[in-house]
């Protein structure tokens, strides 16, 4: 079995940073706090670093947070 083209393993992320929830939501960086403390959006803490789940980032946007296999063709997806 060959390897997929590298245009079909994009993978999303798994964290981000706050400041690119900011950017990506258009919400101020003091509301997306607002959203962790009241537990809307997902963290992680590694280090001093505070990650924000990129799939809670998509829930709250509405999209789909369903896994993807990169490996299978798209119309299987």
């Amino acid at each position: 079995m060959s390897e997929p083209p590298a245009s079909d393993r994009r993978l999303a992320p798994i964290t981000v940073r706050v400041a690119t929830v900011a950017r990506i939501t258009s919400l101020s960086r003091s509301r997306i706090y607002e959203l962790i403390q009241s537990g809307d959006i997902e963290t992680v803490k590694v280090g001093r670093a505070m990650l924000v789940k990129y799939r809670s980032v998509l829930a709250l946007l509405g999209e789909d947070t369903t896994p993807v296999d990169p490996y299978l063709p798209p119309t299987q997806r």
